[in-house]
């Protein structure tokens, strides 16, 4: 559902995309990524020349959502064509995301799909209604969410290394409260406890706001949330923030170490979303909305916009996307299977 650590300048994801561009190069056997993507009949010079809708996995209000309604009058100012939201959220992203799967080729019908969506579901579920490899062309990524990993002020932990002891030193009696089965969130708490070797119990919320009320009333000990969810109640010290999950420390909160910092080497993990078209679209239609996507995110005000949202603005290339959206999707499918979780 699915993004990036952030840290004032580049962010630490930006440059693993960065890298990831190779890898991309080499998925398409040596030759130009248009070439490689090429496809006949190739459209003409006049797209777009209708409206493009763009199926957005989330329900009104969220984040992803609000985030695409800040680009979308850029993008409808330099494509001369509107953009049209349609929101179609549903098991985890699948709902809508399927309805892109079937669409025509032609880069009129988008989707907005999450990390979930798009690398985890596939081991999360036993069927699923398209195929997240086979059945889309990465457009670019647009943003990712840190988490934080808090406590109510009552635990007798302040830092991460006095968390892990504490759950160690009573296996199974924590629990960790995240925004729901299947969410990045969700996943991040799995993969927090491999890494740690301990055991929580791991509670799941509709979202990451109820989550976090309920440690800050004190009914779960802790959560992992996202920063609109947590970041007011912790400058206010309602909440302890033990670390966050980023690969790099976030500008909201540059007191709060990383859970790499704090002591589990290599941890990263993010909640991200991007635009995808059903595979087979032209490559020079996914370069002009890849380009557009990009140069809105660029746009100063439009950034700090987004991350007023407690997000951070992503732009990628279609290959460096497709690069990541592979390898996230085997680093979810070893976390799944060590867990043991499946949403059927």
């Amino acid at each position: 559902m699915p993004a990036a650590p952030l840290a004032p300048g580049k962010s630490a994801l930006r440059r693993r995309l960065l890298l990831l561009t190779a890898a991309g190069a080499a998925l398409t056997g040596g030759r130009s990524f248009a070439q490689a993507l090429a496809s006949p009949p190739q459209p003409g010079g006049d797209f777009p020349n209708k409206p493009i809708r763009l199926v957005v996995t989330f329900p009104p209000g969220g984040s992803a959502d609000a985030v695409m309604r800040l680009l979308v009058p850029r993008l409808n100012d330099k494509l001369g064509q509107p953009v049209v939201i349609d929101n179609k959220p549903g098991a985890g992203g699948n709902v809508g995301l399927s309805l892109v799967a079937k669409a025509p080729a032609d880069g009129y019908t988008l989707g907005l799909g999450a990390a979930g969506a798009l690398t985890a579901n596939v081991s999360l579920y036993a069927q699923m209604p398209f195929d997240p490899v086979k059945d889309f062309k990465p457009v670019g990524m647009v943003a990712a969410t840190p988490f934080v990993i808090v406590g109510h002020p009552s635990i007798a932990a302040r830092t991460q290394r006095e968390l892990i002891a504490l759950a160690k030193a009573s296996p199974g009696t924590l629990s960790i409260g995240h925004g729901g089965n299947g969410t990045a969130m969700h996943l991040s708490a799995a993969l927090f406890a491999q890494m740690a070797d301990v055991k929580l119990v791991e509670v799941p919320y509709r979202g990451s706001g109820p989550a976090a009320l309920d440690a800050i009333a004190g009914q779960i000990p802790l959560a992992l949330v996202d920063l609109p969810a947590s970041l007011q109640q912790i400058r206010a010290g309602k909440l302890v923030a033990f670390a966050v999950t980023s690969a790099q420390r976030v500008p909201m909160l540059p007191e709060v170490p990383t859970v790499t910092e704090a002591g589990l080497a290599g941890y990263d993990s993010t909640g991200w979303f991007g635009v995808v078209a059903p595979t087979g679209t032209p490559a020079p239609v996914v370069a002009r909305l890849n380009a557009e996507i990009d140069a809105a995110l660029g746009d100063e005000q439009i950034k700090a916009s987004i991350r007023n949202l407690g997000a951070e603005p992503a732009p990628t290339s279609p290959a460096a996307f497709e690069a990541y959206i592979q390898s996230e999707t085997k680093k979810w499918a070893k976390v799944i299977q060590t867990a043991r979780i499946r949403l059927d």
